[in-house]
């Protein structure tokens, strides 16, 4: 049977809590942009310029949530919310690099990955407590 003590240590942290905002705030940058993307697909030529500043704030906002996660993996000792972020990092910077190539072939599908994967991770973010990892001790 669970004590109070023992919910109160799986409580979300101050750091939990911090990751969640960027992750949130990722997860919103990241759904304008194939707005944009669309919006100059139907000829508005001014929306590649939103898309190119949305590019560039998505990318921003992933490196904080880089160092964001390495800040939990290292107060709470959980490493997973790092995997996640480094791998959803390293393909929005090779999606940023082949938008700019004009490499549509692999900055439209990767693009199609890294919102899902963003939405899968901010759904685990919310989903429990992110707190401090309680060890088990024996004896």
């Amino acid at each position: 049977m669970a004590t109070v003590a023992d919910s109160l240590r799986s409580a979300t942290s101050p750091a939990g809590w911090t990751l969640r905002a960027v992750v949130s705030a990722h997860a919103v940058a990241i759904a304008a942009q194939p707005v944009f993307a669309g919006v100059y697909l139907t000829g508005d030529y001014d929306s590649l310029g939103r898309h190119a500043l949305g590019a560039d704030v998505v990318t921003s906002i992933g490196y904080v949530q880089v160092v964001v996660a390495i800040v939990v993996w290292v107060r709470l000792r959980r490493a997973w919310p790092f995997t996640g972020t480094a791998a959803i990092v390293a393909a929005e910077t090779v999606q940023y690099f082949a938008g700019l190539d004009g490499a549509l072939w692999l900055h439209l599908p990767l693009g199609v990955m890294t919102v899902a994967a963003l939405v899968v991770q901010f759904i685990a973010v919310w989903r429990r407590p992110i707190g401090r990892r309680i060890e088990a001790r024996h004896g």
